[in-house]
């Protein structure tokens, strides 16, 4: 039966889920403070992450996220996003809160193991980059993921589709080389058995593992590989990431950040099955 905490929890707008109270605590210290001087901050921060959130759930254009008193004006959540993007928030957000779902399953905070994988998506008939990813017959763009062994998210990198997989895979090692020095093997299937991924392995002292799959047989789970796979199906629940919707490919980053983000608040303060201890 609905009830209206039930109501306040899911929104009149259908946004999923707005933030409970454990879980706008645990982004809350991790939100920038206003600038000094000047017009005091007026932007309600839980209001505009709702309303970021919501716009990354249900794919709806900017124009159209529903105006006040539902959440902050489209050009304050964008601008928000975009600043926060630049100053590196969301990506603290999300290296915070892997830390803490890692540490909280008994696990040490840094990995020391990642798997990687590729995602080609179609681009709309926007600017931006965008390419013809032959083997998959997708014209559009390419998000390159890292995740860790639980499947949480280490980084991202998107690009145009024609790039193979793996000639960005070194830039992508090392961005997650410079945030987890216990780094040590690295997952992948055999498109990176390729020599400008083991050259970027030898130089950052990592491992390179390739997990093959079994000639002759059909569909099987493969060991590590299926942990990335399955981080890439639940960002499908994100239908602002069914397509690259956005001109700028860091800004698809941001969104599959985002994506992450809420991802692990649900398992760290899910508002129907755990709460956490009174700070």
């Amino acid at each position: 039966m609905w009830t209206p905490s039930d109501r306040a929890l899911v929104g009149d707008f259908g946004s999923g889920q707005a933030l409970s109270d454990d879980q706008f605590r645990l982004l809350e210290p991790l939100i920038p403070p206003p600038k000094p001087g000047g017009r005091p901050r007026t932007t309600d921060m839980r209001s505009m992450l709702d309303g970021l959130f919501y716009v990354v759930r249900t794919g709806c254009q900017w124009r159209h996220l529903p105006p006040p008193p539902a959440f902050p004006p489209w050009q304050t959540v964008y601008g928000y996003m975009r600043a926060f993007q630049k100053a590196g928030v969301w990506e603290a957000m999300r290296h915070h809160l892997l830390v803490m779902l890692r540490e909280q399953e008994g696990r040490e905070a840094s990995p020391t193991a990642a798997i990687f994988d590729t995602q080609s998506v179609k681009a709309t008939e926007r600017g931006g980059a965008r390419g013809w990813d032959a083997a998959k017959k997708v014209w559009g763009r390419k998000r390159h993921i890292a995740v860790e062994t639980g499947g949480l998210l280490l980084s991202v990198l998107v690009h145009a589709a024609n790039i193979q997989d793996a000639d960005s895979a070194g830039d992508l090692l090392r961005r997650i080389k410079r945030l987890y020095c216990w780094l040590r093997a690295v997952f992948a299937d055999s498109i990176y058995n390729r020599l400008p991924v083991l050259l970027a392995c030898f130089l950052l002292g990592l491992t390179l593992i390739i997990v093959r799959r079994i000639a002759g047989t059909g569909f099987i789970v493969l060991p590590r590989r299926w942990v990335v796979e399955r981080s890439l199906g639940s960002f499908g629940r994100y239908r602002r990431l069914s397509k690259g919707y956005e001109d700028l490919p860091e800004v698809s980053e941001t969104m599959v950040t985002l994506a992450a983000i809420r991802l692990m608040l649900h398992r760290l303060a899910h508002p129907n099955r755990k709460r956490l201890p009174p700070p």
